[in-house]
């Protein structure tokens, strides 16, 4: 019993942790702290970022019987035609991975319907379809709408068992041609109803997370979050749990880097795929060196030298 309150505490210290940063980063304040944390170290992205660009956004009026569903649930609503048509244009046509191979589509199908959760429409404008959870790989999934401005997004949550880092995030939307996103450039409201489902339906606060936009390849999205950021004059998040994120955020940023690095931005990518290798000898090296450059408690330095990584990972992809 004292384990579970000692888990259940240290779970809503982090969750407080990770939902004040979404309110800070939507809200504008700068994430600085979690991109580089030394003056001199050039920061993975400029800061601010430019915010997403949503293509071929659509008519509110085809959005309006969303307001509908409100208090219904996704499984519900699958068979709807309105529905139906409304996901085509929300989901990349592409092949994903989730325990096995199918199409994007089938898969948010498939979470779904799993177990349900009341259909949210907030301020009369923001629309999130989601479920609980789904029948294996502990699954979750939802799409969100803004109604007003004709924006379509979407998110599959799960643990794979195929090698590649575990557990993953994959937001996606057929209105983006970004490849290089951070959570930060996507909608303010939708960041924080991403935060409010992820309380509810319970995955994981920090994860390696990936983009995938309308040409059906996935990408690194990257962590722009400072979890140790307070505004003047508000009590400062416990420093032993804050940093601790922010490494985290920073390690499975260069996971999510290597791994795409390894799969060549493949949607359906797994860690048995040709050519991949997922602890080359220039990873191995790499940790060896972050782990006789910082020591096991210095993460100002662990974050620099991480970020630094996913950078080179980045560029290496680019070019």
């Amino acid at each position: 019993m004292r384990f579970f309150t000692l888990s259940l505490r240290r779970c809503n210290i982090e969750s407080t942790i990770v939902f004040t940063a979404v309110l800070m980063i939507a809200s504008g304040f700068p994430a600085a702290n979690a991109l580089a944390q030394d003056p001199a170290d050039e920061p993975l992205l400029e800061a601010p970022p430019p915010l997403a660009a949503f293509q071929n956004r659509i008519p509110a009026d085809q959005l309006a019987f969303l307001n509908d569903y409100a208090g219904k649930t996704a499984k519900e609503i699958q068979k709807d035609k309105r529905f139906r048509a409304l996901r085509k244009l929300a989901i990349p046509r592409t092949e994903f991975h989730y325990g096995s191979d199918m199409p994007l589509s089938d898969t948010v199908e498939t979470l779904l319907d799993g177990a349900p959760m009341p259909i949210d429409i907030r301020d009369g404008r923001y629309a999130l379809v989601a479920s609980h959870g789904g029948p294996y790989l502990e699954g979750r999934g939802f799409l969100w709408f803004d109604m007003k401005e004709g924006i379509a997004l979407g998110g599959v949550y799960f643990h794979p068992v195929n090698g590649e880092p575990t557990p993953t995030l994959a937001i996606f939307s057929r209105q983006l041609k970004d490849t290089e996103l951070s959570m930060g450039q996507l909608p303010a409201a939708f960041q924080q109803d991403l935060a409010q489902w992820m309380l509810v339906a319970g995955p994981r606060f920090v994860s390696p997370r990936y983009l995938i936009p309308e040409n059906g390849k996935k990408y690194v999205l990257l962590h722009d979050e400072d979890y140790c950021a307070h505004r003047e004059g508000t009590p400062a998040p416990p420093e032993d749990r804050c940093e601790v994120l922010n490494a985290e955020a920073a390690d499975a940023d260069m996971k999510a880097a290597y791994f795409m690095a390894q799969t060549h931005n493949a949607a359906n990518a797994t860690a048995w795929m040709p050519g991949a290798n997922m602890l080359g000898a220039d990873q191995v090296a790499w940790i060896g060196v972050r782990e006789s450059t910082c020591g096991p408690t210095g993460f100002a330095c662990w974050i620099r030298i991480t970020r630094q990584r996913t950078r080179v990972l980045l560029g290496q992809r680019r070019n």
